[in-house]
């Protein structure tokens, strides 16, 4: 199957095949794009179904009438190869409505009884994407966004030779990214208020456990910003360090420089403190 649709599917088609597809198109296309919802199926060969089932995926606005003729031919041909194929295809069609609790739960059904079918990886990348699908804004709870982490990592892992690792890769470093931008967000909170030690435990986070989100830069010069308001020289000035030593080009630097030479300040290291075991890992290169 494709990343994007399910028109692509891993078997090679005779001419039989490819005839009975198009009297299938055109038959349905006759009756409007479906059969008529009381018409029994029983009467049809497992792939007869599967293609109506598709057809009707594809030509229709909404998945939901499509799940029907996948249904039915789990029912009817439970051991055959079509039957597996049908349940993956319910999974798809449910996300591709927004069902994705039910999405979800046939996706692990698949998974759970198919955990070695080519279609595997197919499936994960659909539970994976019923909780990435959900991310809420950055002002919202993050637990789905800690849910569709672990589901996508488990893609990266499990399938790493094929499209949907790839594509999950992309997504959870996006994901990734807004994990960080909730901390910053709630960094920058404290901070307006002047609660200082709050925004630092925030903007360490980020620095510590997402260095490389796009967030990294502007966690370090919200840190000389708090530990200057703090106080707190040696911590200012190091996070300066470390911004200077990764981020020199990036205008966080900058800024975070202005503010330690307003305060008679360098950015360079000093002191002993959780930051100033970061800096080492960045020199020995074993941050970001």
């Amino acid at each position: 199957m494709s990343v994007n649709g399910a028109t692509t599917l891993r078997m090679t088609a005779s001419p039989r095949k490819l005839l009975l597809g198009a009297v299938l198109c055109v038959t349905l296309a006759a009756c409007g794009g479906g059969q008529r919802s009381d018409q029994p199926l029983d009467e049809f060969s497992a792939e007869e179904i599967f293609r109506r089932g598709e057809f009707v995926l594809e030509t229709s606005r909404r998945a939901e009438p499509s799940l029907r003729y996948f249904r039915e031919l789990e029912r009817l041909y439970p051991a055959t190869d079509w039957a597996r194929r049908a349940i993956v295809m319910q999974a798809y069609a449910l996300h591709r409505d927004r069902e994705y609790e039910q999405a979800r739960a046939v996706a692990q059904r698949f998974l759970d009884s198919y955990p070695g079918d080519e279609d595997a990886a197919w499936a994960a990348y659909i539970l994976a994407l019923t909780y990435y699908d959900q991310i809420e804004d950055v002002g919202r709870d993050q637990a789905l966004t800690f849910q569709a982490l672990r589901a996508l990592r488990r893609v990266i892992e499990d399938y790493p030779n094929t499209e949907y690792a790839r594509s999950a890769v992309l997504k959870f470093d996006l994901a990734f990214d807004h994990l960080a931008a909730k901390e910053m967000e709630i960094g920058r909170y404290y901070l307006r208020r002047g609660n200082y030690p709050a925004a630092v435990n925030r903007f360490r986070v980020v620095v510590e456990d997402y260095q490389t989100s796009s967030h990294t830069p502007e966690a370090l010069h919200r840190l000389v910003e708090s530990y200057v308001a703090l106080g707190l020289r040696n911590e200012a000035q190091t996070a300066g360090a470390i911004l200077g030593h990764n981020f020199r080009a990036n205008p966080f630097y900058e800024d975070s420089f202005r503010l330690l030479t307003g305060q008679g300040l360098s950015a360079d290291a000093a002191g002993e403190s959780w930051i100033r075991q970061i800096y080492r890992r960045s020199l020995r290169g074993e941050w970001l």
